[in-house]
């Protein structure tokens, strides 16, 4: 039987700007860094989809990227993980001038969750698998943050859909990286369960440097500490500016709807505004 509960998540995972989460409790051990990003080029299947993309990551904070399929959104998220290689002239630069290879985590738009392993064993395989000492402490201690207590021992195809992403989410926090990339994780979940999950993610995030793509301009609104847009032809990279107030924002209050309707117009849809 497939179950649900959304609604139980943790919030323990609140934590002060430079913090480290260890066996789940959380001790300062490294500061924030931010990350610029230079792609010459981004290409699929031979073609050119964008060119001389450049974007600062704020140390600690939340970067929201929107835009229509095909400009190369997922592709970026790809080029900084190391899984795509980067263009001549392209570079990847820490604030604190250290390679960021081994600092990274990506969260793929699926869970990816292996059906045959147990909730507890998806978090733990990734160590396994790289020949360290897994740390079963650790996992439950982001299972409870994210209000899977009594999980552990599940299958994944026993859960629902919201709480699969939300094991998703805690194998994503398991090494602790500095560096965030999360594509799409709430696409497919319903309105509920992904206003939850967006507070839970703003909440586990603090203190990351996080690059999130998304197709929701109020979720990008509600989430990003910045949000960028990436549309037109050519296709260029605008800021929406001033937003102002701390996250996860109120997707009622007033003053998003300004930006929401400037999001909307850089994606090319003022017919819609005005019908």
């Amino acid at each position: 039987m497939v179950v649900d509960d959304t609604s139980s998540v943790a919030t323990a995972a609140m934590k002060d700007e430079a913090a480290s989460a260890i066996g789940g409790k959380l001790n300062v051990a490294h500061t924030t860094i931010g990350l610029s990003i230079s792609l010459s080029d981004i290409s699929y299947a031979g073609t050119s989809v964008l060119k001389n993309f450049n974007i600062d990551l704020e140390p600690g904070s939340i970067s929201c990227l929107l835009g229509p399929s095909g400009v190369g959104k997922t592709s970026i998220l790809k080029s900084v993980a190391g899984i795509i290689p980067l263009a001549e002239q392209s570079f990847l630069r820490a604030s604190d001038g250290k390679n960021i290879a081994d600092r990274v985590s990506y969260m793929d738009q699926k869970d990816l969750l292996l059906p045959w392993a147990s909730v507890l064993d998806n978090l733990l395989i990734a160590a396994r698998l790289r020949g360290n000492k897994p740390d079963p402490d650790r996992a439950m201690a982001l299972l409870a943050d994210v209000g899977l207590n009594g999980k552990e021992n599940d299958l994944p195809n026993t859960l629902s859909g919201g709480m699969r992403q939300r094991v998703a989410l805690a194998r994503t926090l398991m090494d602790d990286m500095q560096f965030l990339l999360v594509d799409e994780p709430f696409s497919a979940l319903d309105a509920i369960t992904r206003y939850r999950l967006q507070g839970l993610l703003s909440k586990l995030c603090d203190g990351r440097t996080t690059l999130m793509i998304t197709h929701d301009p109020m979720e990008a609104l509600r989430l990003g500490h910045q949000v960028y847009v990436l549309a037109g032809s050519p296709v260029r990279l605008t800021p929406i500016d001033h937003i102002g107030g701390s996250i996860p924002r109120d997707p009622t209050d007033i003053l998003l709807k300004e930006k929401y309707n400037q999001i909307l117009s850089l994606l090319g849809m003022e017919k819609d505004l005005k019908e």
